[in-house]
């Protein structure tokens, strides 16, 4: 497994990083989203498809934690390139690539026909059936949309897994792989804030089930990515794994429902108690078998 340790820093540059990292990328996510908390936009449909001002919003969003990171790197830390530091490398060589970049895309399918299969079998997934061909016609489309939207999801994984997991994962030379999945699930989730106070990833729950959700959504997902990440050596295979369970898991969840049963993400996604089923049985196995230990930090003081 690959993770370098971030180079020992004073305490008070490397708590100013984490700090200014914070603020840049907290704050680009409420900037971004003012529009729609100001028009008061609110999601009540599990169905309906944002517009161009959601989407151009979102857009907005999404690149927040990558320029908040890369100026840390940059300009607070010093020192190193930027794509080393944030680990965005083609991971090498060819097949090894290849191989991770389609674990990328296979496990969260996976992990979706999971959780919709628990929602079917407890009878909070409407399942309306499936023909090949339709879904082989879908799945090509989904996926062309998913590989549109990548470079959104950059934005996201170069700061939580490229700057924010590495900073919590190693100081003062000892590694601190709780404080790291903790702390950076929890940074992760509580960033979705104003979209969640909109209806964002459930629509029609109020923010004192919203936020609680997002926190262990997040809090599970964020090993998935961190085992991709670390398996690889580089950032991009956890990119694509965000990309695809916020882009093509979502819209598993609509092609596969009957066409007009009501759709609620709490009961029938990754997002909701079936996805955190299959989550939570994969973070157990990726943990009891050592894949998301966490490379020995390098003899350091700071």
């Amino acid at each position: 497994m690959t993770m370098t340790a971030p180079r020992a820093l004073p305490h008070r540059t490397r708590l100013r990083g984490l700090l200014t990292y914070l603020t840049i990328a907290y704050t680009g996510m409420w900037v971004a989203m003012s529009p729609l908390l100001i028009k008061g936009f609110r999601r009540t449909d599990g169905r309906a498809s944002p517009g161009d001002l959601e989407n151009l919003c979102i857009s907005a969003a999404m690149m927040a934690p990558a320029v908040a990171a890369v100026v840390v790197v940059r300009w607070v830390e010093g020192g190193g390139g930027v794509r080393d530091v944030l680990a965005l490398r083609i991971p090498k060589p060819w097949p090894h690539a290849v191989r991770w970049l389609l674990a990328a895309v296979l496990v969260p399918a996976g992990l979706t026909v999971v959780a919709l299969a628990i929602g079917t079998a407890a009878g909070v997934y409407p399942f309306g059936g499936a023909s090949w061909s339709g879904t082989a016609a879908w799945a090509g489309t989904a996926l062309v949309q998913m590989l549109l939207a990548l470079p959104l999801f950059f934005g996201e994984e170069l700061g939580w897994q490229g700057y924010l997991l590495p900073r919590l994962a190693y100081r003062k030379g000892r590694t601190r792989p709780l404080t790291a999945y903790l702390g950076t699930g929890a940074a992760f989730a509580l960033w979705h804030l104003p979209t969640l106070l909109m209806g964002g990833q459930y629509p029609g729950q109020p923010w004192y089930v919203a936020v609680p959700a997002m926190l262990v959504s997040c809090g599970l997902a964020l090993p998935v990515f961190t085992w991709l990440r670390l398996a690889s050596g580089s950032v991009i295979p956890a990119v694509v794994g965000h990309a695809f369970v916020s882009t093509v898991s979502m819209s598993m969840v609509k092609e596969f429902a009957e066409p007009d049963a009501p759709l609620k993400p709490l009961q029938m996604s990754l997002a909701g108690w079936p996805g955190w089923i299959a989550m939570a049985a994969l973070v157990a196995f990726l943990a009891r078998t050592g894949r998301l230990t966490l490379p020995d930090a390098r003899p350091a003081q700071d």
